[in-house]
């Protein structure tokens, strides 16, 4: 069987969506301590490449991911990036922003048909870092991130963790988020 151009993130083309599944361990700045989310997720991830970097291609997806808290209308969390496949070096790169100024990229050596894998970042480096703005790092500065993922034919899971150091009060926080989301098309409205 041939592997797609697109290797491990082949079987993520399309858009997702879960029920109020997916679970947010975070701090609550309003209530002062750790606290449990249910959320409901959206993601949509647009196929393109190849890209040509040097002289071997790498195959995308743009991704959008947006989550929302039961009854709500605004999303609570909303992100935008790429996911890269690097398949002369095996590599799986997921890069990506969120809207409080923070950008990250997490990667790994992963097989050309895996359906699971595992990718991490680290504050300060050079390869799969994080960064944040100089206000952020003041109150909170991200030092680590992975993230697990199984893919199977209709559905995808993940587990990511997020450690985050406070300033103010000197606290080490692992911020963590899993869901699991459902095919709705292989299509991808552009």
């Amino acid at each position: 069987m041939p592997t797609s151009p697109w290797g491990p993130l082949a079987g993520l083309i399309g858009t997702w969506e879960s029920g109020l599944d997916g679970l947010d361990v975070s701090f609550h700045s309003d209530q002062g301590k750790l606290g449990e989310t249910k959320f409901r997720e959206r993601t949509t991830f647009a196929p393109f490449g190849p890209v040509s970097v040097g002289p071997h291609p790498l195959y995308g997806l743009d991704y959008r991911t947006a989550t929302w808290r039961d009854g709500d209308t605004t999303p609570l969390h909303t992100e935008v990036g790429y996911w890269m496949w690097d398949g002369t070096n095996h590599q799986v790169v997921r890069c990506f922003i969120v809207p409080h100024a923070t950008t990250l990229i997490a990667g790994a050596t992963v097989a050309p048909d895996a359906t699971s894998f595992k990718l991490e970042s680290a504050a300060g480096s050079a390869s799969y870092g994080i960064l944040s703005t100089t206000y952020l790092n003041t109150l909170a500065h991200t030092t680590r991130f992975d993230v697990s993922l199984v893919i199977g034919e209709d559905y995808f899971s993940y587990e990511q963790t997020t450690v985050v150091e406070y300033q103010q009060k000197a606290t080490v926080i692992l911020h963590t988020d899993r869901n699991t989301l459902r095919l709705l098309s292989r299509e991808v409205a552009g």
